[in-house]
C-alpha cells in the first residue's frame, strides 16, 4: 500500500482509488484485526504442535533411551508396527493426572503414561492402548485408568476387538487408593466385555500385583522372553515369606508361563515377533460374538490326501505325532498353535478348512500317549470356549486312551477339571465334527466331542477302537477266572484280549449304534470335512434359558 495523496487517493492491491476518512479507518481498522487475529490463530496452532511434540516425547529422550537400552520399543513404536500405516486415531493425548501429594503436581506428562485410541489391523477396526514405561514406569493412575476404560467402552458400543500392549511398574502408589480403584474399572470392563469382543494382552515388560489379573481375564496373552514378567508378588516377597531364592525370569519370565503355568499362551522372541503374533491371531476372528469368522477365498481341487492312509503306525501303541495329521487335513501353513509348549498331551490351535476359520482341539499321542490330565483338560477347555464364545467351528481329532491316573493327579481335582473340558464342549453351539483316529476309551471318549454330547458330526476311521478301555485290561477284568484256572493263563489271556478286541476295539459297534455317522479311509477325511462344514455353516443350536451356568471351576 502506498500513500499518493494524504488519505485521498490510494492504490490498494494495484487498484488507484480515492477514499475518504471513514473508508480508511475502516479499512485500516480491519487490516490490523486480520493481522492481530493472524498472530493469535498462528500462537495458537503453535502451542498445540508444542504440546504434541511434548506428548510424543513420552518422558523423554533419557528415558526412551533407557527403554531401548534395554531391547524393548517405546508405546508410540509399538502401535506403529501393529497398526496400519496412518490409521492410528489418538484419544486422549492431552489427559495429566490429578495427584498433588508428594510433589507430584509438579511432575506431568500429557498421557499420564499411556497412549490409547484406534486403528486398522489388516483393515480391521481394533481399540489399543499401549502403556508407556517412560513415564511413571507405566504406573497406572485413576486417569491412565480412565484412559483405558474409555476405549474398552468404545469397543463394546462399536464391537471391535481390544488390544492392550502392557509396560508398568503397577499402581501408582503416589495415588493410593484411587488407582487401585483404576484397576477395578479395567477388571470389571474385561469381564464384562468377555465373549462380547476379543481381548488381546501382549506384557511386554513388567507385570506385577494387581495389573496381572486385566490379561488374565482376556482371551490370550503374549509375553516377551527376556524382557516380560507377570506375577502377583515379586521375588523380594517371595524370598521374605517363604525364603525362595528366585530371579523374576525364573518366577513370572515368559518361558515359565509358557511351560509350567500356562498362564500365557504364546512365548515370543522379541517384541516385533509378539506384534505379528498378533495380527496373524486377529485374522481367525470375527470383530464380535454377532460377526462370523472370517474367510478367505478358496478354489476347488481335488481334496484326496492320499498320504493319510498310512499316516498311523500299524502298532496301536506307537505313538505319533498329530501335528503331521493336522497339516495334512487343512489348508497349508494354515496352523496357529496355541499353549504350544503347555499341556502338550493336547494340541489346540486356529487354522483354516478351505479358507474358513476353523478351531481344531485334538489329543498329541507323542505326549503321555494322549491321556487326558488336568492341565490339558483345562487349556481345551478354555479354547473351546473361546471359539464358541465367536462362533468358530470346532475340529476335534480324538486318540485318548483315558485320563492320567495317579494321587497327584485325583488330590488336585481330576474329576473337576476334567469336567471343565465335558461342560465346555456340552455348552458348545457352534459347528463341531470329531474324527477318531484310533482310542476312544472310556470316560474321555464321552469328553472329546462325542455324539452324546452334542457334535454334529462324527468320523472314525477303520483304525478307531471304541470302548470302555483297552483289550488288554478288559479282558483281565471280564475273563479273570477264566485266566487264572487256565493250564496257560498267558496264552488264555492273549487268546480273550484278542476275542474282546474283535468285538469292540473297532469302530464298527458305534457306527451300528449311529455314535458314529461315518466311518472313513483317512485319505477322504479332508474333503468329508470341508463338505460337513459347509452343510453346517447354517446351524442355529439355543441352550436353555438361564442367566449362566455354573461351569466346575
Amino acid at each position: 500500500m502506498s500513500c499518493v495523496s494524504c488519505f485521498t487517493n490510494i492504490t490498494l492491491f494495484g487498484n488507484a482509488k480515492t477514499y475518504n476518512t471513514n473508508q480508511l479507518y475502516f479499512i485500516f481498522k480491519y487490516l490490523i484485526l486480520a493481522i492481530t487475529n493472524y498472530i493469535i490463530v498462528n500462537k495458537k496452532l503453535d502451542t498445540l504442535q508444542q504440546k504434541r511434540k511434548q506428548a510424543l516425547e513420552g518422558g523423554g529422550a533419557t528415558r526412551i533411551e533407557a527403554q531401548h537400552k534395554k531391547g524393548k520399543l517405546t508405546a508410540r513404536e509399538r502401535l506403529h508396527f501393529l497398526l496400519d500405516e496412518g490409521s492410528f486415531q489418538e484419544i486422549g493425548m492431552f489427559v495429566s493426572h490429578r495427584s498433588t501429594d508428594f510433589g507430584m503436581e509438579k511432575e506431568k506428562y500429557p498421557g499420564d503414561g499411556v497412549v490409547t485410541g484406534y486403528g486398522n489391523i489388516n483393515g480391521r477396526l481394533v481399540y489399543v492402548f499401549s502403556q508407556d514405561f517412560t513415564v511413571f514406569g507405566g504406573s497406572l493412575s485413576e486417569t491412565h485408568a480412565e484412559k483405558i476404560c474409555k476405549i474398552m467402552d468404545l469397543a463394546m458400543k462399536n464391537g471391535a476387538p481390544v488390544v492392550g500392549l502392557n509396560d508398568s511398574g503397577g499402581a501408582r502408589i503416589q495415588e493410593g487408593v484411587v488407582s487401585l480403584g483404576g484397576y477395578a474399572d479395567i477388571f470389571y470392563r474385561n469381564t464384562m466385555a468377555s465373549g462380547v469382543v476379543p481381548q488381546i494382552s501382549a506384557i511386554m515388560g513388567p507385570c506385577a500385583g494387581g495389573a496381572v489379573y486385566s490379561p488374565a481375564i482376556t482371551d490370550f496373552i503374549l509375553m516377551v522372553e527376556n524382557t516380560s514378567y507377570m506375577f502377583v508378588t515379586g521375588p523380594n516377597v517371595v524370598k521374605t515369606v517363604t525364603h525362595e531364592q528366585v530371579t523374576s525370569e525364573e518366577l513370572g519370565g515368559a518361558h515359565t508361563h509358557a511351560t509350567k503355568s500356562g498362564v500365557t499362551h504364546f512365548a515370543c522372541a522379541n517384541e516385533i515377533a509378539a506384534i505379528q503374533h498378533i495380527k496373524q491371531l486377529l485374522s481367525y476372528m470375527p470383530q464380535n460374538c454377532e460377526d462370523r469368522a472370517p474367510s478367505l477365498p478358496y478354489d476347488a481341487k481335488d481334496e484326496t490326501r492320499a498320504s493319510l492312509n498310512d499316516a498311523l503306525p500299524e502298532n496301536a501303541s506307537q505313538p505319533y505325532d498329530i501335528r503331521e495329521v493336522i497339516e495334512q487335513v487343512i489348508d497349508g501353513g494354515s496352523f496357529l498353535e496355541v499353549h504350544k509348549d503347555f499341556a502338550e498331551n493336547i494340541v489346540v490351535g486356529f487354522a483354516r478348512l478351505a479358507g474358513r476359520s476353523i478351531g481344531i482341539v485334538a489329543n498329541q499321542p507323542m505326549f503321555l500317549a494322549g491321556v487326558l490330565d488336568i492341565n490339558s483338560s483345562t487349556k481345551g477347555a478354555r479354547f473351546v470356549r473361546f471359539c464358541d464364545s465367536f462362533n468358530i467351528p470346532l475340529l476335534v481329532f480324538e486318540d485318548v486312551p483315558g485320563f492320567l491316573p495317579g494321587t497327584d493327579q485325583e488330590w488336585n481335582a481330576i474329576i473337576t477339571n476334567g469336567a471343565k473340558l465335558l461342560y465346555a464342549f456340552c455348552e458348545a453351539t457352534v459347528p463341531r465334527i470329531t474324527v477318531i483316529t484310533r482310542k476312544a476309551y472310556g470316560g474321555a471318549y464321552d469328553v472329546m466331542n462325542s455324539k452324546h454330547i452334542g457334535a454334529d458330526m462324527n468320523f472314525a476311521w477303520p483304525t478307531a477302537e471304541i470302548a470302555v478301555m483297552g483289550a488288554k485290561g478288559a479282558a483281565e477284568i471280564i475273563f479273570k477266572r477264566e485266566i487264572t484256572s487256565a493250564e496257560d493263563p498267558e496264552a488264555k489271556w492273549r487268546e480273550k484280549e484278542e476275542q474282546y478286541a474283535n468285538i469292540f476295539a473297532n469302530p464298527y459297534r458305534a457306527a451300528e449304534r449311529g455314535f458314529i455317522d461315518e466311518v472313513i479311509e483317512p485319505s477322504e477325511t479332508r474333503s468329508k470335512l470341508i463338505q460337513a462344514f459347509k452343510m453346517l455353516e447354517n446351524k442355529v443350536a439355543n441352550n436353555p434359558r438361564k442367566k449362566h451356568g455354573n461351569i466346575p471351576l
